[in-house]
């Protein structure tokens, strides 16, 4: 018998509060992550790809939140609260998107480490600051006897994100969710940070969803990639195959805007391609593809039909009218 996934995800489906009614963001995701993979959840802003993670984490108060979330063969969505903050950095962890907003300004560093630790772990302040010190030397910081009295905002940037990895890995979780962990970093800070996530999963073979709209970071990091759009999964699949052969033009449109940009054949800057027009409102529902008014290749089923997502070989996935038999993925 096959071992259950790391996190099984099925028909993941987040909608918020509002007066007028429940505003559905994330419209029946599922996807899996196993142990010492990276899968990556890529999208614009607004896609959903940061609700799809603190809905795991069971972290948005005005949502409610349907389907299963298995991990390890654990539902989390019927647990308590008091089992959940449990789950909450002892068996996944999260490196959220802004360290300097994530962290506790007026605590210094090293009390922030340790008590990611002693939640979690019945010990002593000693060995509370001995792991603390201990997780900074994991993640490169140095000097880290000095960088534990220091508080946030004496940090660089590159720093604060190694402090949120830190805290993130203080119990080991097996699954490790990194949302958009190098915005705002130069390259080589952004080259380090990469380095250390993969360094670490390989030491622990945790298991890693990566949420970026930085696809040289994808292929940088990532066994697989999940593209989302307006809530949905539009593809999914290895890295190599969608990058070399992407099937849904948004997929395309994505790729084809990360070009590098370069000196032209006539010594001017080319114009990098974009996708026209925008993504619809988040919740805004619509009776067929919600790529439609932006898609170079749409026919007039688009708009009548929301595409079915087809499941191929290998588990390559795509939900789009023009590959309509598995056999053609």
């Amino acid at each position: 018998m096959k071992p259950a996934s790391l996190l099984d995800v099925q028909d993941l489906r987040t909608a918020f509060r509002t007066p007028a009614g429940p505003l559905e963001i994330v419209h029946g995701l599922s996807f899996r992550v196993e142990r010492g993979e990276t899968l990556a959840i890529v999208g614009e802003s607004g896609s959903g790809k940061s609700v799809t993670a603190l809905s795991i984490l069971r972290l948005l108060s005005r949502a409610d939140v349907g389907g299963r979330i298995l991990l390890d063969g654990r539902d989390l969505h019927g647990l308590p609260e008091r089992e959940m903050r449990e789950v909450r950095g002892g068996s996944i962890g999260m490196v959220f998107q802004e360290p300097m907003s994530s962290l506790n300004p007026v605590l210094a560093i090293g009390a922030q480490v340790a008590e990611a630790f002693r939640l979690h772990h019945r010990s002593t302040a000693a060995e509370a600051r001995e792991r603390a010190l201990d997780l900074l030397t994991q993640v490169g910081i140095p000097a880290p006897a000095r960088v534990l009295r220091q508080y946030p905002h004496q940090l660089s940037g590159g720093m604060r994100q190694r402090v949120m990895i830190a805290i993130a890995l203080a119990c080991d979780p097996p699954l490790l969710i990194a949302d958009e962990p190098t915005t705002a970093l130069d390259v080589t800070v952004q080259a380090q940070i990469l380095a250390l996530i993969r360094s670490l999963q390989r030491r622990s073979n945790s298991g890693v969803i990566l949420i970026t709209h930085d696809l040289g970071v994808v292929a940088e990091l990532a066994d697989r990639v999940l593209v989302m759009y307006a809530g949905r999964k539009v593809e999914e699949g290895d890295v190599e195959q969608v990058f070399s052969a992407p099937r849904h033009p948004y997929t395309r449109g994505l790729l084809a805007a990360q070009a590098v940009v370069g000196a032209s054949r006539h010594g001017s800057r080319d114009r990098l391609p974009e996708i026209p027009g925008a993504a619809p409102r988040p919740g805004a529902e619509t009776c067929g593809c919600a790529f439609a008014a932006r898609c170079p290749a749409v026919e007039p089923r688009c708009d009548e039909l929301r595409p079915e997502l087809q499941v191929g070989a290998g588990g390559r996935q795509v939900a789009c009218h023009r590959f309509e038999r598995a056999d053609v993925l």
